[in-house]
């Protein structure tokens, strides 16, 4: 498996801001075949599956938010893991040990996949929304709600 390497997330400075925004424009609207045109000069087709990842990464950019790129397959540490959730270590460490989140030891390390961990994420992110409409369909058959 890919161990992680701590990289710095990359943030759009302000000054690149507007040309990143058009770039998204165009991105989204873009038809036809993809070209990456190197420094010197040269044409090489792009993938399609180069091109989406290269979408993503510019709408979150154009959004205002920084990016780092991981393979699915990437091993986190526990703090790795705990930032990309939201949550404390602590609480992460929690989660691992009740058996809620897949992980294995390396050493005395724990290690866990990140696609375990956005299987985890998308669920616990599934389940607050259906609380949430729980709560809000209570809340209106309780005439909480001014119409």
């Amino acid at each position: 498996m890919a161990e992680v390497r701590e990289r710095d997330p990359v943030l759009v400075p302000d000054r690149d801001a507007s040309t990143v925004k058009e770039l998204d424009e165009a991105l989204a609207h873009a038809q036809g075949k993809a070209v990456l045109r190197s420094p010197s000069g040269d044409e090489l087709p792009l993938p399609h599956s180069v091109y989406r990842v290269l979408e993503q990464v510019v709408h979150e950019m154009a959004r205002g938010n920084a990016v780092r790129v991981l393979p699915v397959r990437a091993e986190l540490s526990t703090q790795q893991a705990a930032d990309l959730l939201n949550v404390s270590r602590p609480h992460l460490v929690k989660l691992l040990e009740r058996g809620e989140i897949p992980y294995h030891r390396v050493g005395s390390h724990r290690r866990v996949v990140l696609e375990d961990l956005l299987v985890y994420k998308e669920r616990r992110d599934r389940e607050r929304l259906e609380a949430l409409d729980e709560i809000t369909r209570i809340s209106d058959e309780l005439g909480l709600y001014d119409e």
